[in-house]
């Protein structure tokens, strides 16, 4: 979960799939809290590819409505023979 003093929305990455062996150990299923500032114990590579959409996110910025939904992106890991994809959701509800 992102800090209480983290600026901007709070970001969940959810693994999608992996295709070979992710050496990092993520699976399908797993749900990550990112932010600018915490990886969330993902692997660096995978962080790496995410980090712009990431921070997008983050701070209000979205995608075309065209693509489907603002608040979402699938990102997939620089590693193509062992790609991870991993699903970035910025959180609008508050609590």
């Amino acid at each position: 979960m992102a800090e209480a003093n983290e600026a901007g929305y709070r970001v969940k990455g959810t693994i999608k799939s992996v295709k070979g062996a992710c050496s990092a150990g993520h699976r399908a299923g797993d749900v990550i809290d990112l932010s600018g500032r915490n990886t969330g114990g993902m692997c660096g590579y995978l962080y790496h590819s995410v980090f712009p959409y990431l921070i997008m996110l983050q701070f209000g910025g979205g995608f075309p409505v065209e693509w489907g939904n603002p608040d979402v992106v699938e990102i997939d890991c620089i590693d193509k023979a062992n790609s991870v994809t991993v699903e970035l959701r910025r959180i609008t509800e508050t609590k």
